[in-house]
């Protein structure tokens, strides 16, 4: 099976940064996009197919309710979708703080 879409993927990363590190620029935010979605594409064949069915299901959510909602969505404990947020933080803020490591708690380059 392949990888969840980026165009499914990336909106829903693009918006949790910016949520989560609203200072990252947009060059740095889509690099880390990139990033997150060349990852998951390297997934075990098992949990690529579960990533990509949450994948949808999320995007369907963001696409019908916005981006607000969504970001409500990331914060609640719910079983598998919290843990979808929960790989798309892990991976973006690992990316941020590993390629930049000066840069600041809310994304901005020092």
């Amino acid at each position: 099976m392949r990888a969840p879409s980026s165009a499914v993927v990336a909106p829903t990363c693009e918006a949790v940064l910016g949520h989560d590190l609203p200072g990252l620029d947009e060059y740095r935010r889509c690099e880390v996009v990139d990033f997150v979605c060349r990852r998951l594409s390297t997934l075990p064949v098992h949990m690529r197919w579960g990533v990509a069915v949450i994948a949808f299901v999320v995007d369907g959510w963001r696409r019908t309710t916005g981006t607000n909602r969504l970001i409500a969505l990331s914060n609640r404990p719910l079983p598998l979708l919290g843990e979808y947020f929960r790989l798309l933080r892990s991976l973006s803020i690992a990316y941020v703080w590993e390629t930049w490591p000066d840069t600041r708690p809310d994304g901005r380059a020092a």
